[in-house]
């Protein structure tokens, strides 16, 4: 696989400046979005997330992102060679800085008829970029593989798109469960649920929402005209924590309208319908990482990287295996669990597609093509 062995050259070691100055440049730019944020917080921010932070966290998490900013690009300087990276990191903070980085102060926000997720998008990517890639750093699955593999813009954007649309998504796959039970008396069984502990709660919400991916996840897999959609998502060769991003629209609705389902009629209390995105958030990103971590016995409990990476095998052999997202329990039930020890598989994607390059090209390409056949004559059911 051309992505996943990747000459070493293109790869980057500590003590040559080349981390600390893309560091520099990456939290250099939040800071910038983030500055607008408190500007435009009206059409920038996403109103049921800023009743979780305050306005006086958030500037203070802003100051130390330009200042570690700072720090980083001034270390790059110093150590590499090349000094772009570093320059581009310290004039991108100054003009966070002169735009009112230091100054700026949270305010009252009024409710305006749109907006889009810029805060979600930076603090969400902010907290997996800190996670998760000093974890592949430390301890990848796939040693030569590229931090910046041919693809990973492609997949960024994947990340950009779904977070600034995060309103957009959430309307319209709650629609359909809304649209099926809303008219149905649910207050008892909402109350039931609602005083169950947190952590019953929690476990609950995460078994019942998997058992209805399951169901939407196997249904993509199993029929030919769903699967083009959801093929794009497995069209990666290259496995790490962007790579999850990398999901169809038609995908994205029905897999979130069919999970949101049973959170909808089971009336979850909000503070377990937070936690519940919170942890999703933070593991649909791990299962995709490129990451050698196998979590010991708890991979028998919970999706772990090495059970997802097999779901993603390019092998034709191991099609058709480990749809649950949470929990490889659904799997065993349903007779499509495969976990064979501490192996992994030898490379992933999808050897029989031909996909498109680029975001706009890959969102409408399965409209009118398929990767598998470019006539379209292929039979309803699919293998995979």
């Amino acid at each position: 696989m051309p992505n996943q062995t990747t000459s070493l050259k293109q790869r980057f070691y500590f003590g040559q400046g080349y981390v600390s100055g893309y560091i520099s440049i990456f939290l250099s730019m939040l800071a910038l979005c983030a500055v607008l944020c408190f500007h435009y917080p009206e059409y920038l921010t996403t109103p049921e997330f800023r009743e979780i932070y305050t306005g006086e966290m958030m500037k203070t998490l802003l100051v130390a992102v330009i200042v570690a900013s700072f720090f980083f690009a001034t270390l790059s300087f110093l150590l590499s060679r090349r000094k772009q990276h570093a320059v581009m990191g310290i004039v991108l903070s100054a003009m966070a800085v002169v735009i009112g980085g230091f100054s700026v102060q949270p305010r009252a926000v009024e409710k305006t008829f749109w907006h889009i997720g810029l805060d979600w998008l930076l603090l969400d990517l902010l907290l997996m970029a800190v996670i998760f890639v000093p974890i592949e750093m430390a301890f990848p699955r796939h040693e030569k593989q590229a931090r910046f593999h041919a693809e990973w813009r492609t997949d960024l954007v994947y990340f950009t798109i779904s977070h600034l649309f995060v309103q957009f998504f959430g309307v319209i796959t709650q629609a359909p469960a809304k649209l099926l039970f809303g008219w149905m008396g649910l207050a008892p069984l909402q109350h039931w649920v609602q005083q169950l502990p947190f952590v019953a709660g929690f476990l609950l919400a995460l078994f019942v929402t998997d058992l209805f991916q399951y169901a939407a996840h196997r249904l993509f897999h199993s029929h030919v005209y769903l699967w083009r959609f959801h093929s794009i998502h497995h069209s990666t060769q290259a496995m790490d924590w962007l790579a999850g991003s990398r999901t169809h629209f038609v995908d994205i609705f029905v897999t979130r309208s069919i999970s949101f389902i049973p959170l909808y009629v089971l009336g979850f209390s909000e503070l377990t319908f937070n936690a519940y995105i919170l942890f999703v958030s933070i593991h649909a990103v791990l299962i995709h990482a490129n990451t050698s971590l196998n979590f010991g016995w708890l991979k028998y409990l919970l999706v772990t990287p090495q059970f997802h990476h097999w779901h993603h095998c390019e092998d034709p052999a191991h099609y058709g295996k480990n749809f649950a997202i949470h929990f490889p329990l659904i799997d065993r039930i349903f007779g499509t669990y495969y976990l064979p020890g501490n192996e992994w598989p030898a490379a992933t994607g999808v050897r029989e597609g031909s996909y498109p390059k680029g975001y706009l090209n890959q969102l409408t390409y399965p409209f009118t093509k398929s990767p598998f056949d470019k006539n379209l004559n292929m039979e309803e059911q699919s293998s995979r």
